[in-house]
């Protein structure tokens, strides 16, 4: 990818390289929050040093931390071979930074080093190693680029676990997306006018209704975001929305709602919607959106696994807290902020929240469990436990295609197990399971 921010000769250069030394540095901060869990990149892109950023720094520091994370694993191994030692940890990431900018998003080499050495000596615990920043990246330039294989890709402890569930040939294929820049897919309000939007767009119409498109920038400014045609909503993710199967009228539970993607669908379709969600400032975004689309749902503030409240329901979704590995694509953070021990942990609250769930059911009445999670504890080892332990519930077999799932995402126990390379172009990794009350 050519960098849209070219650098030339003599003074304009010292200036230009000076000019992009506050994006540089925002970039090295995304890249700690992700990478010490520290709240992640959504966090410290809500941090006033990073708003107050220009619109065109904000989307530099953004892409170079990007770059970093899709491709850390192959930049460290590159990066070990020159290190006798760790150096700290603002060193080790100007090194990851560095590498990023001259490999993956083409910024003359000069500038990748230059800046990199000059940020090393605007910090105390970074200045001693000004020389071996220049000397190692330096070196990693004269070697080259380091290729991206995918059992690099991820960390170890979660590649080893890919293998163990799907085998080694479809771990490699899974990791291989991570370093792959994704589309925008957008999901469209019943009654637009898809044709239109998608020649307007320069987008292609995918299974189940969606729209993907190459398009970049502030989405606020493309062709039918101002009259609420269509919202940013992975593929994947809008499948269970649909296999839910709502019809107009239906009382309808959507747990764990924000940020309200599948509650708009819902919504869409002309259901009654309570949204529900602990989290009082993601629901926020969920009502601007429903404000924008004009659609109507209900929203509420709870814990979805000790909720207040005796109605019950026809049909319920329950897009569960999960580790989320399989959003790596947007996300590529969650890979390196997840720890062994998540899965567990989450396996257990998300028992008690589908225990709670069909409780609230009509007899008659369905329910879809679905996390964008690649773990099997969190999928279809769920679904096992929650049949033996719920008599009162059974499987609704998934019909192949259904919702707009690719084939292969079909299991035999008829649950979807979206993997990330089974769309041409990719799309994150999920899992759905559908369920009707007895």
């Amino acid at each position: 990818m050519r960098s849209p921010w070219p650098l030339r000769h003599g003074e304009e250069v010292t200036q230009e390289l000076n000019d992009g030394l506050p994006a540089r540095e925002a970039a090295l901060n995304l890249i700690e929050a992700a990478l010490s869990r520290r709240g992640g990149i959504d966090e410290a892109t809500s941090a006033n040093g990073f708003r107050f950023l220009e619109p065109r720094e904000r989307a530099f520091a953004r892409a170079l931390a990007m770059a970093v994370l899709r491709h850390l694993g192959p930049i460290d191994r590159a990066l070990s071979a020159r290190l006798q030692k760790a150096p700290p940890d603002r060193v080790m990431h100007l090194l990851r930074l560095g590498a990023a900018q001259a490999f993956h998003l083409d910024v003359p080499a000069f500038a990748a080093v230059a800046t990199s050495v000059e940020l090393a000596g605007a910090h105390k615990t970074s200045r001693p190693f000004k020389g071996l920043v220049n000397a190692v990246l330096r070196g990693l330039l004269r070697d080259g680029e380091p290729a991206d294989d995918p059992s690099l890709s991820a960390p170890p402890w979660l590649y080893s676990r890919w293998i163990a569930a799907f085998g080694e040939a479809t771990a490699r294929e899974i990791a291989a997306q991570i370093a792959l820049e994704p589309a925008t897919d957008l999901s469209l309000k019943p009654g637009a006018d898809v044709s239109a939007l998608a020649e307007a767009l320069e987008a292609e119409t995918l299974d189940g209704g969606s729209l993907r498109l190459r398009r970049k920038g502030d989405v606020a400014g493309w062709p039918g975001f101002e009259d609420g045609s269509w919202w940013v909503q992975d593929a994947a993710a809008a499948i269970p929305a649909r296999l839910l199967g709502v019809k107009p009228g239906d009382a309808v539970l959507d747990l764990c709602a924000a940020p309200g993607g599948k509650t708009l669908q819902l919504a869409a379709a002309g259901a009654d919607v309570v949204a529900l969600d602990r989290s009082a400032a993601r629901l926020k975004r969920l009502e601007e959106n429903l404000v924008r689309t004009g659609l109507s749902a209900e929203t509420v503030v709870a814990d979805a696994a000790i909720w207040d409240d005796a109605r019950t329901f026809d049909a319920i979704l329950l897009d569960a807290p999960c580790s989320a590995t399989g959003t790596f694509r947007r996300h590529p953070d969650v890979l390196w902020a997840a720890r062994p021990g998540d899965v567990a942990s989450l396996a257990a609250v998300q028992a008690r929240i589908l225990d709670a769930a069909a409780d609230r059911l009509k007899p008659g009445a369905r329910l879809v469990y679905c996390v964008c999670s690649l773990e099997p504890e969190e999928g279809e080892a769920q679904v096992e436990a929650f049949l033996a332990r719920r008599q009162d519930m059974a499987l609704d077999r998934i019909a192949a295609g259904e919702g707009g799932a690719p084939a292969a995402s079909l299991t035999a126990r008829g649950t979807l197990r979206l993997l990330p390379h089974q769309r041409n172009g990719g799309q994150d990794g999920f899992f759905a399971a559908r369920f009707r009350k007895l």
